[in-house]
């Protein structure tokens, strides 16, 4: 009984590390996209600091119709069949902010949620089927995320 229960446990916590942060990771894996893109005046930046931390850091900005900056990390699909969650480790600054995903990289619409930082570090769970879809910052009228891929 012991065994089954070891084996049991292993199937629960089965996890893929989608990016690992250390010291030596190239920071040019991600890509920071402002909304300069649209005439906006956000701006963003990425380092990986001596910690091995991903810091994304800038300012947001609503002039000029503008009001986002993203960090973009593309990689080949991964397999969800069988996962629930993304799991996010950070230390944010109170603030709100959105984590989004595609099912592949030419899809038009992404699929968001929304989760709040306190200041301290934190480990955000997100659902995978919690994941609405949008568009343009309208919401979309199609099934939350169920693909088999992101």
């Amino acid at each position: 009984m012991k065994l089954f229960t070891t084996i049991a446990m292993a199937l629960l916590v089965q996890t893929q590390m989608i990016y690992d942060f250390t010291h030596t990771s190239p920071p040019n894996d991600w890509n920071v996209i402002d909304d300069v893109v649209m005439g906006g005046r956000s701006y963003g930046r990425f380092r990986i600091d001596n910690e091995g931390h991903g810091v994304f850091s800038g300012n947001v900005s609503l002039e000029n119709n503008g009001g986002f900056s993203s960090l973009r990390y593309n990689f080949d699909g991964i397999k969800t069949s069988g996962f629930e969650f993304i799991v996010l480790k950070i230390k944010g600054d109170g603030k709100s902010y959105q984590f989004r995903l595609k099912d592949t990289d030419s899809q038009r619409h992404s699929y968001i949620y929304t989760f709040t930082t306190n200041g301290l570090d934190q480990e955000i769970n997100i659902p995978l089927k919690s994941f609405y879809p949008s568009f343009r910052g309208y919401r979309l009228n199609i099934p939350n995320f169920d693909a088999d891929q992101i």
